[in-house]
């Protein structure tokens, strides 16, 4: 069974899904203005080429979005057709300087701008809608054939015009009524965001996509779900409401009320912190190396500690079924997307080489992100592919250490400063007046915010004064508290620490 753990108390909002009582999936959202994936745009098309059967269109971001030929809504009509040409150019599709409607489905990455879609989608509950999709197609996991010809049929029944829909494995056995107001909700949704089509104003968002919380909401299925814990009083009656169409989703929902860090209290901290390692334990005493790359990740296993008691072959076999399932489960936890090599350790029969890759391919079932394993290579590597929507775990939370001349990797600003803000949470209602905090001047600009506006913010919620003694020198430590007590020996030592930089 599922828990679903929602960290959102804090700027920095987290949630985080465990199975079978480990961290399997993490999400994090520091502001709406940085997630754009979703999100709908009127834009203009900068550059056609033909080179690349691709596009560059101008949606309003810092980089023009990356448009490719296949995703253009007239390519994927005319693919239906009984005279299709598969090398159709785009120049016949698309011209410079022409108003398209847009969805991003990859974030920036890099140097790299969003990748972009003219095929819009929204996800349902029972149903993802295509408004000019013009196909019906079911889950794979919907096994029965009797009910995929139902929902098929009805499906086709109900669309209008080009629409399309995926039927979701959510749907199986749901009245054909919910599935109707669903596609009716989303016709009325997509008509009144092409009615912002009138606005003058080019580029410009036409619709921006849910928060965390309700994209969560929207794609995960609730009923394997044992337990929901929220942190937030305001966000708890907000998901209650969401899920109010499903009681028995609604009785799960429960207020996380105590003083330490939810995310602490249930462990996750400390999952969170070994995802950012390279190295990561197997149960059985053998290892894995994760190394990630701009341009791939590589997978080493070692057997490590684990020495066996039959046999060279029969311990690297049982050191590599261990590492098939803890790599499955580091690539949903970190979010590793892109091409992934996995060296495991040599295995000479051959019914050996399968079972592992039976095994892994059978825990990536689990994971939602599409994965596509191609198989062993001569050379004994398994090659894969994971989809790649956002930033990684390692992205998102580290940066380049300025120490080591980028050889390695350190917390970024924005994680460091979220992490001193969670800490000081866990000091509200405690009995004092003022706390001293020595960091560094990169991370104290993150969390004073513009203008003081966070700092002041976090000093009326906690109830205590805040004092930030600036530095400019890398240290060992993010971060010290230098005191806790009164406010007035607060500011005494506030001030002598200032004279003591000088």
């Amino acid at each position: 069974m599922k828990q679903i753990i929602f960290n959102l108390a804090t700027r920095e909002r987290r949630a985080a899904i465990i199975e079978d009582d480990q961290v399997a999936e993490i999400y994090i959202e520091r502001s709406l203005e940085h997630r754009i994936v979703g999100n709908v745009y009127i834009g203009k098309v900068m550059n056609v080429l033909p080179g690349m059967q691709a596009a560059f269109v101008d949606i309003g971001r810092d980089k023009n979005g990356f448009l490719y030929r296949d995703d253009l809504v007239a390519y994927q009509l005319a693919r239906q057709a009984e005279n299709f040409k598969e090398d159709e150019c785009i120049t016949k599709l698309l011209t410079e300087g022409q108003e398209i409607v847009v969805q991003v489905t990859k974030e920036s990455f890099g140097t790299k701008g969003p990748r972009l879609t003219e095929v819009i989608s929204f996800p349902g509950k029972y149903i993802v809608y295509l408004p000019d999709g013009g196909y019906v197609a079911l889950s794979r996991r919907l096994r029965e054939d009797d009910e995929r010809q139902r929902l098929k049929a009805l499906c086709e029944s109900l669309l209008e015009g080009n629409e399309g829909v995926i039927v979701r494995t959510s749907s199986e056995g749901v009245q054909a009524n919910l599935i109707a107001q669903e596609i009716q909700l989303f016709r009325e949704f997509w008509k009144d965001i092409i009615a912002k089509r009138t606005d003058k104003k080019r580029p410009m968002m036409l619709h921006q996509d849910t928060d965390l919380l309700g994209r969560l909401v929207r794609d995960l299925s609730f009923g394997q779900v044992s337990r929901i814990v929220v942190d937030d009083a305001e966000e708890f009656v907000y998901l209650r409401n969401l899920l109010k169409h499903d009681p028995k989703s609604v009785k799960k929902i429960e207020l996380y009320k105590e003083k330490e860090n939810i995310f602490s209290a249930f462990g996750i901290e400390k999952e969170l912190e070994k995802a950012l390692r390279q190295q990561v334990w197997l149960k059985n005493g053998g290892y894995l190396i994760i190394d990630q790359t701009e341009a791939l990740t590589v997978i080493d296993v070692n057997t490590g500690k684990y020495i066996g008691k039959q046999g060279l072959q029969e311990t690297v076999f049982k050191t590599n079924l261990e590492a098939a399932k803890e790599i499955a489960r580091q690539l949903r936890l970190r979010d590793i997307s892109g091409i992934i090599i996995i060296d495991f350790i040599d295995m000479k029969e051959k019914t050996h080489q399968k079972e592992v890759l039976d095994t892994f391919e059978h825990a990536l079932e689990r994971d939602r992100t599409k994965t596509n394993v191609i198989g062993i290579t001569s050379l004994g590597l398994v090659e894969m592919t994971r989809k790649k929507i956002r930033q990684n775990l390692n992205d998102s939370l580290t940066k380049r250490c300025p120490t080591c001349a980028g050889k390695g990797t350190v917390l970024s600003d924005e994680a460091q400063a979220y992490k001193i803000e969670r800490m000081l949470w866990e000091y509200r209602l405690m009995d004092h007046e003022a706390m001293i905090i020595e960091l560094p001047k990169h991370v104290a600009r993150v969390l004073r915010g513009e203008d003081n506006v966070h700092l002041k913010r976090l000093e009326e919620v906690l109830m205590f004064r805040i004092f930030l003694v600036e530095y400019e020198e890398e240290r060992e430590q993010p971060y010290t508290i230098s005191f806790i007590g009164s406010l007035k020996e607060a500011e005494e030592r506030y001030v002598s620490l200032l004279k003591g930089k000088h």
